[in-house]
């Protein structure tokens, strides 16, 4: 990381979720001073933290009042704590807690000048019928239509700030709420359902059982070739990390790869990366979840690389074969795979 990091305290919220605890990590190894946020105890996902030092770990629902004590120490504010289950139905629970928090937080980096980033996400694009393009102009938001009320939940507060920006109510000079694709790596752990497929199947492989992938329900795409923008968790911080050490930057930014690969190829990677010979069987979608499924998703990268947040070091079977290095403790295969 060469970027100058602002002076004073980074806040991170979602510190023990699976982006937030690599952006600490990574951002205690460039000696900033960092207050970790998050419902859990830090001690609950003591292994993604072995060896980091933060300055305080704060329950959420202290840190408003933190902030207000606080305010001059702080110097950034980078949320990624959110409620990320595709699946919630409570939409007063994801009002509150993704919404509401969110635009708090907002609000007070934009009365302290603080640098604001936070998670926004690619489920706020639905079906991608309207593309996937990380426009700002609010025209172009209205058309979005997400699937789920957890892509709602973020695409709400995208729409509210830059709705406030445009009512000229102002926002702090560097800013960003980052689409961010689907992000798998170490420290997922806790997810339990919404963990990465490589994370699932990695055991079931490891026991010669036969991999499921869900079969297509739509005559356009072949059983396992519903497709997503993957991307490994250290290319995913690391436009975060770029944008938290510029002076000027305001707007949302895909982070993805710009390339769709199928389940079936990450699959097929997690049983290389394994050495085993791939076994996979198709089985239906459950119902629930078949109107709210994206079939296909691949991030328009214009915009993130024209401000030098766009980065791809990792190709799908090379985060895959990283990740799967992690898991099983192979240093040697890490050291390969590593751009």
């Amino acid at each position: 990381m060469n970027e100058p990091m602002p002076s004073g305290l980074i806040i991170v919220t979602g510190a023990a979720g699976l982006i937030g605890s690599q952006l600490i990590a990574d951002l205690h190894a460039n000696g900033c001073q960092l207050v970790g946020v998050d419902y859990c105890d830090r001690e609950e996902r003591a292994a993604y933290f072995d060896g980091i030092t933060l300055e305080q770990w704060l329950h959420p629902g202290a840190l408003n009042a933190w902030l207000d004590r606080n305010a001059k120490e702080v110097g950034a504010v980078i949320h990624m704590g959110a409620i990320s289950d595709t699946t919630e139905t409570d939409k007063a629970l994801l009002d509150r807690n993704n919404v509401r928090f969110t635009l708090d937080l907002w609000e007070r980096s934009r009365s302290h000048n603080w640098r604001f980033l936070y998670a926004s996400s690619a489920a706020t694009y639905g079906e991608g019928t309207q593309g996937f393009v990380d426009s700002d102009d609010l025209d172009s938001l209205a058309q979005l239509q997400p699937l789920n009320l957890y892509g709602w939940s973020k695409h709400e507060t995208d729409v509210a700030i830059l709705t406030e920006i445009a009512q000229g109510r102002g926002a702090p000079d560097n800013w960003a709420g980052f689409k961010f694709f689907n992000v798998y790596g170490p420290n997922e752990e806790h997810k339990g359902a919404m963990r990465s497929l490589v994370r699932k199947i990695l055991p079931q492989i490891q026991r010669g059982e036969v991999v499921r992938l869900f079969r297509s329900h739509r005559p356009d795409y072949a059983d396992g070739a519903q497709e997503r923008d993957f991307i490994y968790v250290k290319d995913a911080i690391a436009p975060v990390v770029r944008a938290l050490g510029l002076e000027k930057l305001g707007g949302l930014f895909n982070v993805g790869t710009g390339e769709a690969r199928s389940f079936r190829d990450l699959a097929l990677a997690t049983f290389a990366a394994l050495d085993a010979a791939p076994t996979i069987e198709y089985v239906d979608m459950p119902e629930n979840i078949r109107n709210q499924y994206q079939y296909h998703t691949a991030a328009d990268t214009a915009k993130a690389k024209a401000q030098g947040l766009y980065v791809n070091d990792y190709t799908l079977e090379q985060g895959v074969a990283d990740y799967v290095a992690t898991l099983t403790g192979n240093e040697d295969a890490q050291r390969l795979v590593s751009p």
